[in-house]
């Protein structure tokens, strides 16, 4: 089973153009003796080729090391890969992989690598890449290009040129709000839940992707976050503190997506999956956090099946006031699907991009009003009370009224740092506080019953 690229670290970094120029140079040494020169093609439907012998290497997994070392010190980024598979009908192995080039513009990048053992002591590689927001699109003409000019590897093939199952022809789909963006196959819909770099789809035969969802906790095992629980067990039970994600920080990565999952979807209303996890395997992250690599299967429960799963879970660190979030970059296609479909959700997952600059921008748009609001409710409070006695401004009714707007505002501004919007529910005539992903969905999905409101209509002592 492949392991899904690392996407989670493309989430903190916004995607430019820029096509990897691969310049294998001493890609392995034996002894003094130079790198045999690679044969390098520019695609002209996108995306660059280079293949040919790896000098010093007679295994295929020994090349691809190789190779892959080469990259991580030529652009400063380890490579993240997935399992090596084995190409059907041929002797060819390969694997899927991203790479940031952090020494030029931390361009983003997709690609596949493939090796082949062509005698006892000689292992030939191919590496195909392009920018990973075109890489859906590109890897099958490149796949052709590659197969009609590298013989070695045609010459182990027991049919065609081709993979008995390519990657399905992709075409880029960009959100509205233009955070974030992937390549799908036809056919496939685009959640209207989507945005704020987010990506929810389904294909036509049960697949399904949800990238870069983002799911926030608060750690049950802080004493000041058990006060917050005991809160939302009595008084707060209609405030946003009664519907947030508590659970312990730290422990088991799949047990942790399991469980968060299931609270996540109880609070929504939704049906919660049948989740059975076979495999768990740690990747690696930035220090500040904890990922893994989760594969087994997953049963929604509608009578079709159980469905393969490919999973990567990110818990980011701990907040001040104990709060952390945690990422899912997830994959599911029907079991009898898997073997056809694996390599195309592989691209799929390759494809996913997040322009952080829209993400913080829309951020920023979001908190702006209540800001500016808050500066000149202030301005208009200081000039009141330098025209009038301290004592008769407390009991003068405009003031109260100015510094009852106030709280309004800085409770807005609290909401925007902490992720939560103030939303109504119209068939209970009821206001609650939730984290902005829950109530943008909730809205979303029935637009008549939940709204947002807006700071003037907050509820003294229900919202602020």
């Amino acid at each position: 089973m492949r392991r899904i690229p690392l996407i989670a670290r493309a989430m903190r970094r916004a995607s430019g153009y820029c096509v990897l120029a691969l310049c294998l140079v001493a890609v392995c040494m034996t002894g003094v003796e130079a790198q045999t020169q690679l044969k390098t093609i520019n695609n002209p439907k996108g995306g660059l080729i280079v293949y040919g012998l790896v000098d010093g290497q007679s295994t295929e997994a020994g090349a691809m090391g190789a190779v892959l070392r080469s990259l991580h010190n030529q652009y400063g980024d380890k490579p993240q890969v997935g399992k090596i598979f084995h190409v059907r009908g041929t002797d060819t192995v390969a694997t899927f992989f991203t790479l940031v080039k952090r020494n030029q513009g931390n361009a983003q990048v997709a690609g596949l690598l493939i090796a082949c053992k062509i005698s006892a002591d000689h292992v030939e590689a191919a590496l195909i890449t392009d920018d990973a927001a075109r890489f859906g699109s590109t890897v099958n003409p490149m796949l052709n290009t590659l197969f009609g000019v590298w013989p070695k590897r045609g010459a182990a093939a027991s049919g065609g040129g081709a993979p008995a199952s390519p990657v399905a022809p992709l075409r880029t789909y960009s959100l509205p709000d233009h955070s974030a963006s992937v390549s799908l196959p036809e056919g496939w819909n685009v959640a209207p839940s989507s945005g704020m770099g987010t990506i929810i789809a389904s294909g036509p035969g049960g697949e399904a992707v949800t990238l870069g969802y983002a799911m926030l906790a608060m750690n049950s095992n802080d004493p000041r976050v058990q006060q917050t629980m005991k809160f939302a067990q009595g008084a707060g039970r209609n405030t946003s503190y009664a519907r947030a994600l508590y659970y312990p920080y730290g422990g088991d990565l799949a047990k942790a997506m399991v469980d968060l999952n299931a609270m996540s979807r109880r609070m929504q209303g939704l049906s919660v999956p049948n989740i059975q996890i076979a495999d768990e395997e740690r990747v690696p992250s930035p220090a500040s956090e904890r990922c893994a690599h989760l594969t087994g299967n997953i049963d929604v429960g509608d009578g079709k099946g159980p469905l393969e799963m490919n999973s990567v879970f990110c818990q980011g660190p701990l907040s001040q006031m104990g709060q952390y979030m945690n990422m899912v970059f997830h994959t599911a296609v029907p079991v009898a699907l898997a073997d056809k479909e694996r390599a195309t959700m592989g691209a799929i997952l390759a494809s996913f991009t997040v322009n952080q600059q829209v993400v913080n921008a829309q951020a920023s748009a979001i908190a702006a009003p209540a800001i500016a609001q808050i500066h000149a409710i202030g301005q208009a409070a200081a000039h009141q009370a330098s025209s009038a006695h301290a004592a008769q401004d407390a009991h003068n009714r405009s003031v109260e009224e100015r510094w009852d707007s106030l709280d309004k505002q800085h409770q807005a501004f609290s909401n925007y740092l902490l992720d939560q919007t103030v939303i109504l529910d119209n068939q209970n005539n009821a206001h609650g506080t939730l984290w902005n992903q829950t109530a943008d969905l909730l809205v979303k999905s029935d637009p008549n019953r939940f709204e947002y409101v807006n700071t003037p209509n907050y509820w003294k002592g229900i919202d602020y």
